[in-house]
């Protein structure tokens, strides 16, 4: 099928923006990949050292050099769902290794935040700069020079961008990412959240409230509607760094186990010098980081990933910017409804066919690079076939044909809707990002004057009072990367829900992040410049006129321009929000970070000041 011209247009840009700084990124680990393999230029006693634990067989097979070792790098804890079954993995993963003839250890550990957990407490505005925590304690983990290849084990918001930060930063592995897979499916998304639609208004009791989450999230795996952490590993797939098939099957099942044990089996071909070997850096490219745009349009994944995105393609010297995914949007049509989309949840998705379906509809319309290399090998062609044991138990792929759903997963040929889920908005209030795919056609536009607020409380405080009940746009501001580590401000889509149900046109304007869970409520988000940083939010005074139009892509104050060239900015004090529960260890992070229309991250200076020589 020929490449649709916008894709084409679209990847050529990037690829001539990215030149200086892509061909940086490539001499660096062709650089460290000549010096290896590393492991062999370690002193007798460091590599004593980085043996020591082992067992006879794996001492031996390390003292001699003769096969890969694999590092694991795994941001494992029990406390969150989706990360508690990687407990059991590294010694599935050593056993898969010593049988496939070479070696595996645990690298290191990563941190592994739960937003679920932290939403709407102190410690969500330390959640975003944890990406860059895991980013790093990736290299601490891969600095030991004892690896040729690693493995990935993380599944939620910000680990997974994280880990694929740090990975590119040793571009010279080969790398695969294992996912755990989402726990089975509890009480449906329409009920849990008509449950917290009453709990706001009053109408329910905490134990009610309690229940309904209980039986929502209940067991080991990723919770199962299509927030960020599901949309990671739709992008993981889609990019080609999970086996094919492998994104959504439960955990803690035969099949889950098989697809982890033939992932360390890929990597040991992949990591073994000679034709297979495939570095992560020289794998991933342009095409890889077009396709997970596409992927996030085609099912209206989270718009956390308009920041991670940006800062995983910058970390191999790529530059993506939100007018390549905005010009994306246009041509890219929603395939799926997965709750906040629609009713279905993960399970359903992966049931009516899955990452399979999608992404061989998509390569068919020619709206994917079917070209992109991937962790098994050149090529989307395998990545159309649903894994499976056969009668024997043993690992196998099959194709898939038609939707099982076509409530859930529809062909590109017959989608939802003719576009894609995210948007670019820009206008004197300056840019912003929406996402549209759930949001009901008569909210696509909303003028309405503003009610400001500088924390998202406030919001919950003044619609208690009463004085929400009627057409406003919230502008909670100060809520930015630099200001306090822009949390997510998920505790808003209860309140602004139950309005806009009462028929109230309402929309959320703010320099802050919105859960990936989020989106029924018109919301510009990640508006750039921030207010800390001199931003024109900080213009903005109660009752002034706002318009969102998702339609045409503007975001306006509607205020005299004399006016507005005359106003003093407003000032926050936020010193409250800078200690306590570890704030104040981030303070470094807080001064560093950039922009969120560049990644919000404070590893992209330098791949920024290549892309503009280019």
């Amino acid at each position: 099928m020929t490449l649709h011209p916008v894709l084409a247009e679209v990847t050529a840009r990037i690829a001539e923006r990215s030149r200086a700084s892509r061909a940086a990124y490539l001499a660096r680990i062709d650089a460290a990949h000549r010096e290896g393999p590393h492991r062999a230029q370690l002193s007798c006693g460091n590599l004593a050292h980085g043996f020591a634990a082992c067992g006879a067989d794996d001492k031996a097979a390390l003292r001699s050099g003769r096969a890969p070792n694999l590092g694991i790098v795994t941001a494992y804890n029990d406390m969150l769902s989706a990360h508690q079954p990687y407990e059991r993995y590294p010694e599935l993963i050593r056993r898969a290794a010593r049988a496939a003839g070479v070696t595996a250890q645990v690298a290191g550990g990563v941190p592994a935040m739960c937003d679920g957990i932290t939403q709407g407490r102190a410690g969500m505005e330390l959640s975003l700069f944890s990406r860059e925590v895991i980013a790093m304690a990736t290299a601490v983990a891969l600095s030991h020079d004892m690896f040729d290849g690693a493995l990935m084990l993380g599944i939620c918001d910000k680990i997974v961008p994280g880990l694929m930060i740090g990975a590119l930063s040793f571009g010279h592995l080969p790398t695969v990412f294992v996912p755990a897979g989402p726990m089975p499916s509890g009480i449906s998304n329409d009920a849990k959240t008509a449950v917290r639609q009453r709990y706001t208004e009053g109408k329910a009791s905490r134990e009610e409230l309690m229940d309904a989450e209980a039986k929502s999230y209940h067991a080991p795996g990723t919770c199962t509607f299509y927030g960020t952490a599901n949309s990671n590993q739709m992008l993981m797939e889609i990019m080609g760094l999970h086996l094919p098939g492998a994104s959504f099957v439960n955990p803690n099942t035969p099949l889950r186990d098989a697809l982890t044990e033939a992932a360390v089996r890929r990597l040991a071909e992949i990591a073994t010098p000679g034709e297979q070997h495939m570095p992560l850096g020289r794998m991933f490219d342009e095409r890889n980081v077009v396709n997970g745009v596409v992927g996030l349009h085609a099912t209206g994944g989270s718009t956390n990933h308009l920041l991670h995105l940006v800062a995983v393609a910058r970390a191999a010297g790529i530059a993506l910017t939100l007018e390549d995914f905005d010009a994306l949007s246009g041509v890219v049509p929603l395939m799926a409804r997965v709750y906040p989309n629609g009713s279905a949840d993960v399970n359903h998705f992966h049931q009516a066919g899955g990452m399979p379906f999608l992404i061989g509809s998509l390569v068919d319309a020619g709206l994917l690079h079917g070209d992109a290399h991937t962790v098994w090998g050149k090529g989307l062609d395998a990545y159309r076939a649903m894994p499976a044991l056969d009668a024997d138990g043993k690992l196998a792929w099959h194709e898939v044909g038609a939707s099982g759903n076509l409530d859930v997963l529809r062909p590109a040929t017959e989608p939802f809707r003719a576009d894609g889920g995210l948007r670019v908005l820009e206008g004197n209030l300056g840019r912003a990002v929406i996402k549209v795919s759930s949001v009901p056609g008569d909210r696509l536009v909303i003028e309405a004057p503003a009610v400001i607020f500088h924390d998202q409380d406030e919001v919950k405080q003044a619609f208690d009072r009463g004085e929400l009940d009627r057409d406003f746009v919230a502008v909670v501001r100060f809520q930015g990367p630099k200001a306090i580590g822009m949390p997510e401000l998920h505790k808003l889509t209860p309140t602004l829900g139950v309005l806009q149900a009462r028929g109230h046109r309402v929309a959320l304007v703010t320099d802050g992040r919105m859960s990936g869970a989020s989106g029924k409520v018109p919301a510009a988000i990640h508006v750039t410049p921030e207010a800390i940083d001199a931003g024109p939010l900080g213009k903005l005074r109660d009752g002034d006129l706002i318009r969102l139009d998702a339609i045409a892509g503007t975001l306006e104050a509607k205020v005299d321009a004399a006016e507005w060239a005359a106003r003093e900015q407003v000032h926050a004090d936020l010193s409250a929000h800078h200690v306590g529960m570890g704030r104040e260890l981030f303070a470094s992070l807080r001064n560093a970070v950039g922009s969120a229309d560049a990644g919000a991250t404070i590893f992209a200076r330098h791949d920024r000041h290549h892309a503009a020589d280019a």
